[in-house]
């Protein structure tokens, strides 16, 4: 029997069932997600689903996409999104790393809760490689899917079915690029996606564009978050759209994140100044020359800039006045 898996031929001497065919590739079945002619297997139903001479699998994973506390937080100040209430509100990406091992540790000093991985196939050449759930603890982590690499509503809804089916969760980043250089989200196509994700039961945390009406139709069409760019994806460039995204925080009803540009841990306390409620970023971590030392810095800049908005900032003032009272001068 010929089957086509992730894109290999591969021979068997006799019809088997999805269970044995993971087990002759030494994969385990809990970590991953198979499709079978574009249609997603159940996974209770892998030992008794038996595969036909021709049939094109596709076997996915999660892959990487992306301290002590030194801030007093009040027990009221969480993140809630989709019902769902963490502590930090920074979000981190799981790519770009040295290795499994660089990833975890920089999660871990980041003190986020909340991790994007991407979807991508299995690696049959070598299944025994280490995987991303091997180093982030699915009890310690929420893991986010994301669409990174989709170009068409069709690609990203396919992508999230498939990771829904890896791990289980509902809560997904929904990403539609528009083109390769600049990364910039395709409006219309992430409508379209966003509207059957939603029918299909998705939780979805929106990437978009920095636009103000677009964000009030994507809350009202359901998204869960929304997450306008404040740069282009992996610039560092940092926020150079404070003004619409503060006029989309004040008009949300749903948080608002600030996802792709941050490159210092000052831009992360500005998005949290302007009164967003969270920051998502990979590169300005994974790319720092320590992204262990990066990921602390950027913890400690989402709490100061939350605490900062809390606070509410002194007016600003055309001149100058004095801290100290005049009366009494000698």
């Amino acid at each position: 029997m010929r089957l086509l898996i992730n894109g290999e031929p591969k021979i068997f001497a006799e019809p088997m069932t999805v269970t044995a065919v993971l087990s002759s590739l030494k994969l385990d079945s809990n970590k991953v997600a198979v499709e079978r002619n574009l249609e997603i297997v159940p996974r209770s139903t892998y030992a008794e689903t038996i595969l036909a001479e021709g049939d094109r699998l596709e076997i996915v994973h999660f892959i990487g996409g992306g301290a002590a506390d030194a801030t007093a937080k009040t027990e009221d100040d969480v993140l809630e999104v989709a019902g769902r209430r963490f502590r930090s509100r920074l979000l981190v990406g799981t790519g770009k790393y040295r290795d499994f091992t660089e990833t975890a540790h920089a999660i871990a000093a980041s003190g986020a809760e909340i991790v994007t991985v991407a979807v991508r196939r299995v690696n049959l050449s070598d299944p025994s490689q280490p995987m991303l759930v091997d180093y982030l603890d699915r009890e310690r982590y929420t893991y986010l899917p994301n669409t990174a690499g989709c170009y068409t509503a069709e690609e990203a809804v396919r992508t999230l079915r498939l990771a829904r089916e890896a791990g289980g969760w509902d809560l997904v980043k929904l990403e539609v690029l528009g083109d390769q250089k600049t990364l910039y989200p395709d409006m219309v196509e992430t409508l379209r996606a966003s509207e059957q994700l939603i029918r299909d039961g998705f939780k979805v945390m929106v990437y978009c564009t920095d636009d103000v009406i677009m964000a009030r139709r994507l809350e009202d069409m359901g998204c869960v978050a929304i997450m306008p760019l404040a740069a282009p994806i992996g610039s560092g460039l940092g926020i150079r759209n404070p003004v619409t995204l503060r006029l989309i925080v004040e008009q949300a009803r749903v948080p608002v994140l600030v996802d792709a540009g941050v490159g210092t841990a000052s831009d992360a306390a500005v998005a949290m100044e302007l009164g967003c409620d969270g920051v998502l970023m990979n590169t300005a971590i994974a790319e720092a020359r320590n992204p262990v030392r990066m990921a602390l810095a950027m913890k400690l800049a989402v709490e100061a800039g939350r605490l900062a908005y809390r606070a509410g900032r002194m007016p600003r003032k055309l001149y100058a006045d004095p801290s100290s009272p005049v009366g009494g001068l000698i």
